[in-house]
């Protein structure tokens, strides 16, 4: 019997044996590999890529590690980990994308010395604060979108934008001053719908589009969008006007469109 016991043993623990080394040789190969990212090719220290446990936060990062770069465009959306300020951009940066993170504050370093930068776009951050020359020393910059924040007033402006976008903020008139946009004589797109605003700031002549539907503006007068002392002048270049959504009434001010080529469209009281 213990005879029988001691044959019986090894013809079955043996096949156990080699089955579970073969399992585990199995599993290890099929094993999903994971992209390998030397981060010594971006110029990180040793330590960070040796010792996680100083590795980089995600705004130490390079750039085109999180972001996508490609012909002199950025593109940072929804970045994961979390993006809380503006990354350091390449120099030859002509569009940068940054849309749906969680910038906070627009500070004067995050763009100097930028000077190719054509388009900025900012949609969806949270941005509350933007310091005063951010985007002043932005020779080329055409358009800026700084849609869905936070904004309660506005920072100088670059003279030669076309585009200006600042939709679903919170801006006030005291934060917006009456001569924001009258130096910008290329400026033909503005949207400032849906804000807080209590009056129309200076139109330039060169707008075709003002979106200022969805504020506070209980009143205008004859120059808000005409020159009330001449019945000649029309506004030739402007195409489109959005006063819908306010507390003002059209019937009260007759006169404040004659020289637009249409009236202002949408649902007035």
């Amino acid at each position: 019997m213990m005879q029988l016991r001691t044959l019986i043993f090894p013809s079955v623990v043996v096949p156990w044996i080699l089955v579970s080394a073969a399992k585990s040789e199995y599993m290890e190969a099929t094993k999903p590999k994971k992209d390998f990212v030397n981060l010594l090719d971006y110029g990180l220290p040793q330590d960070s890529v040796t010792d996680q446990a100083v590795a980089p936060k995600v705004n130490e990062l390079p750039t085109c590690l999180l972001c996508v770069c490609l012909s002199g465009s950025v593109y940072c959306e929804d970045v994961l980990p979390e993006m809380t300020a503006v990354p350091a951009l390449p120099r030859e940066t002509a569009y940068l994308y940054a849309r749906f993170n969680k910038i906070t504050k627009i500070s004067n370093k995050d763009f100097a010395d930028m000077a190719t930068l054509r388009r900025i776009d900012l949609t969806g951050n949270l941005i509350a604060e933007i310091e005063d020359g951010a985007f002043s020393k932005l020779p080329n910059l055409e358009e800026l979108t700084l849609a869905e924040n936070k904004l309660t007033k506005l920072p100088t402006l670059p003279t030669k934008l076309i585009s200006f976008n600042a939709n679903f903020n919170k801006l006030k008139t005291q934060g917006v001053k009456a001569t924001a946009f009258k130096k910008l004589t290329r400026l033909a797109y503005l949207y400032l719908g849906n804000n807080e605003l209590t009056a129309v700031p200076q139109l330039p002549e060169s707008l075709y589009v003002v979106h200022l539907q969805n504020n506070k503006i209980a009143t205008i007068t004859d120059e808000t969008f005409c020159k009330g002392n001449n019945s000649h002048y029309i506004r030739t270049n402007m195409d489109q006007v959005r006063l819908d959504g306010n507390p003002l009434r059209m019937a009260q001010h007759p006169n404040s469109f004659i020289c637009l080529q249409s009236l202002p469209i949408g649902w007035h009281n």
